[in-house]
């Protein structure tokens, strides 16, 4: 999808904002009591007011969604989700019986290129990595959007895929940011990212998961060739609702 931008191309940005966010597919909720959340997550994202919003669990395809919900959109979830002016990505990791889901990157600048990179560790889970190119104002940033395995040795394999990409993908001068569900409730990863200088906001940490009651943050956001300035994720009823994780918002000097 592209649309007109919000700012212009020559008002680069002082700071940049980055949210990342686990959709869980727009619906929350168990058996009878399933409810449908794509339409609060919309505004929800919107009311972000992130630069860039890299999501996790987002729907390309779903056949069985018009008969379980009335109001399913028609549109693949990436795009009912970006806001008037951004551009959207989208692929897919994960192929099901009835459907698929993946990735998807929205950006306020606008969208160069995409790869995906199949990052599946064992047949039971299937993962990928979202690699995206945007420009914003003169500077090309790229931004990566992952969603890590549920078992530690997978997460510890996908964490070197990560770097091994980066390191032949990605020119060494040009910014990266690494954003997703990275599934981890302990320190390894963060510790491995480090060593490839992918660094994150030295504070407390901001717990993510899950949305009702949170306990462990196992959303990141990462960068290299910005400078990191603020991590925070938002609380309340409202957010537990729309999913079991909460997004995380972390911003970003562009300029040195």
């Amino acid at each position: 999808m592209t649309t007109p931008h919000t700012l212009h191309d020559t008002d680069a940005p002082a700071v940049l904002r980055v949210a990342t966010y686990n959709i869980h597919k727009g619906v929350q909720g168990l058996g009878p009591g399933r409810r449908l959340e794509i339409h609060n997550l919309a505004l929800a994202v919107e009311t972000l007011d992130a630069d860039i919003v890299c999501l996790q669990e987002v729907r390309a395809v779903y056949r069985r969604g018009k008969r379980h919900f009335t109001a399913w959109p028609e549109q693949p979830q990436a795009e009912f989700l970006a806001p008037e002016g951004y551009d959207s990505a989208y692929c897919t990791n994960a192929v099901t019986r009835h459907g698929e889901h993946g990735n998807a990157l929205l950006s306020r600048w606008p969208i160069l290129g995409q790869r995906h990179e199949d990052m599946s560790d064992h047949r039971f889970e299937q993962r990928g990595l979202l690699h995206v190119e945007v420009q914003v104002a003169s500077t090309r940033l790229h931004v990566i959007v992952v969603h890590f395995g549920l078992i530690p040795s997978s997460r510890l394999r996908q964490t070197q895929q990560l770097s091994r990409y980066i390191a032949r993908e990605i020119p060494l001068g040009e910014p990266v940011v690494v954003a997703g569900d990275f599934n981890d409730w302990g320190t390894r990863v963060r510790r491995l990212l480090h060593v490839d200088a992918l660094q994150a906001f030295e504070g407390p940490r901001t717990l993510t998961y899950p949305s009702r009651f949170p306990v462990a943050q196992l959303d990141h956001i990462y960068a290299r060739g910005l400078r990191p300035l603020s991590l925070a994720a938002p609380s309340g009823r409202v957010w537990s609702r729309m999913s079991d994780h909460l997004p995380l918002i972390a911003e970003f000097r562009m300029t040195p």
